[in-house]
């Protein structure tokens, strides 16, 4: 199902943003952009087209890092199909900070995946 996809982004939860960004940006020399969202500030970090994301967010161990699978359409139908595999949905298709659409969802040992769609593609392929 997800074959087609690329891993685009891991999701860091952050205590706190500023150190985050020293640290990733000063200390480890990557090129940290520090963002304005609808929930807030956050920032990126580039490697090479896997991007790092931080978000100032309380999180217990095993909710951080996230994996984002990159998708160019059909969010709601990946959601359909999830569900019909028997897969929990943690967070239904929302609007993420950068203003496209995620989704999250639990592997067998709760391991937090996502899915992440650029705004403005479909969201559905049909």
């Amino acid at each position: 199902m997800l074959s087609n996809c690329k891993i685009g982004a891991i999701v860091f939860f952050v205590a706190d943003l500023a150190r985050s960004v020293a640290f990733y940006g000063d200390t480890l020399g990557l090129p940290v952009q520090s963002l304005d969202g609808h929930d807030g500030p956050w920032a990126t970090a580039d490697m090479g087209g896997l991007t790092l994301v931080f978000i100032p967010r309380t999180a217990t161990v095993g909710d951080s890092p996230v994996v984002v699978f990159h998708l160019d359409g059909g969010i709601d139908d990946y959601a359909d199909a999830l569900v019909a595999r028997g897969v929990e949905i943690i967070v239904p298709v929302s609007e993420a900070p950068s203003g496209g659409l995620t989704l999250d969802f639990v592997d067998p040992d709760r391991n937090v995946l996502s899915l992440y769609q650029l705004a403005g593609a479909q969201r559905r392929r049909t």
